[in-house]
């Protein structure tokens, strides 16, 4: 039980440093346009975090589900899983890197259980194909790496078309009057990444506690608890069913990530928002909005897609509507690097990990 415990923590320690370092990703441009101060947007980012992690189960099933081999699942192993990506969080919020929860997440957890069936690589789920449609399959390949290449993709080329489009919808604008128009504009807009963030990036830990719980019940550990704690055993669905997240994961997990968000995460804010590229509040607009709309739709799908990249991506096509010399080169580059290392790098901290405590005797 307390193996059980110590889960729960480690993974809501994983959703608070994931509130405040992905919060520069819903945030970043309505700071940097400055149509809201950085305690005002924290606060609406905050809010419709919350809101957002309330809103569906997709990614969270896929999670506890979808990856790995939950036989080989433990407690232990979830622990040096959420220690690798929290380790790899914290590194590039410390360089100010934009870098992937997401992928951190997976990553840790794939390298954390690649080490506990001692290399035995079966244990990642990479492919199961659906026979209807491409994105009801299962595995790494179908829900990390193919919308991993593509909502990037999505992002710049989208974002790229929306900036253009406005331009050319806006070109006898005035500048006084485009920028008090969209400046409104962009607190909507501001909201649906909030919201779009919570629906995708919350519910990834929900995924974790779920996955923790269903192990330790088909265990035999939670079979003696209390009545009142009844609430903790989480059976595992029949075949070709996904895991059902309780309510209870739902809230506070939804509670810690408006937490961290609250705590900010001005070194990303300061990359994303003003190194890259210099935004106005209709670029801020056609950035958000197309991130947004990328993430609910990875969202609706159960891919757990990267804030980071639909955000990022999104600001560099907006960018490039602008001219392509707007986009600052050194700093995308940096990015890049950041998103190609994430899930080698947690797997590899996961790994290191969980050989450290099958060394220590903590783990078999």
């Amino acid at each position: 039980m307390t193996l059980i415990l110590l889960v729960i923590l480690v993974a809501l320690a994983f959703e608070y440093v994931n509130g405040f370092h992905d919060t520069a990703n819903s945030i970043a441009t309505v700071v940097s346009t400055k149509v809201l101060t950085p305690r005002q947007a924290i606060v609406l980012a905050a809010t419709t975090n919350l809101l957002g992690a309330l809103w569906g189960t997709a990614v969270a099933k896929t999670i506890a589900s979808g990856l790995v081999d939950t036989k080989i699942v433990t407690s232990e192993i979830l622990v040096c899983a959420l220690l690798g990506a929290i380790v790899w969080n914290l590194l590039t919020w410390w360089l100010g890197l934009p870098s992937s929860s997401s992928h951190a997440l997976v990553g840790g957890l794939c390298g954390a259980c690649l080490a506990a069936a001692h290399n035995r690589w079966s244990v990642i789920v990479w492919s199961v194909p659906s026979p209807e449609h491409w994105w009801e399959g299962k595995g790494l390949l179908w829900k990390v790496v193919v919308p991993m290449m593509t909502s990037p993709l999505c992002g710049f080329f989208i974002g790229l078309l929306v900036m253009g489009t406005l331009y050319f919808l806006l070109r006898r604008w005035r500048p006084y009057t485009v920028n008090r128009v969209f400046g409104k504009l962009q607190l909507a807009s501001a909201a649906f990444m909030g919201f779009s963030h919570g629906t995708n990036d919350a519910q990834k830990t929900m995924g974790i506690i779920a996955l923790a719980l269903m192990s330790a019940t088909a265990a035999g550990y939670l079979h003696d608890l209390p009545g009142w704690l009844g609430f903790l055993r989480t059976p595992e669905p029949p075949a070709g069913k996904s895991v059902e997240i309780a309510v209870w994961i739902k809230v506070v997990c939804a509670l810690t990530m408006a937490a961290g968000t609250a705590a900010g995460g001005w070194r990303i804010i300061k990359t994303l928002g003003h190194k890259m590229v210099k935004l106005h509040p209709v670029h801020g607009f056609a950035a958000e909005t197309t991130g947004a709309t990328v993430l609910l739709l990875a969202s609706h799908f159960g891919m757990p897609v990267s804030t980071t990249h639909a955000i990022t991506t999104s600001i560099m096509g907006v960018g490039c509507a602008k001219r392509l010399n707007a986009l600052k080169l050194s700093v995308v580059e940096r990015i890049l690097w950041a998103w190609f290392l994430t899930i080698p790098a947690s797997g590899a901290v996961g790994y290191l990990l969980v050989k450290l405590a099958q060394a220590s005797g903590w783990l078999r």
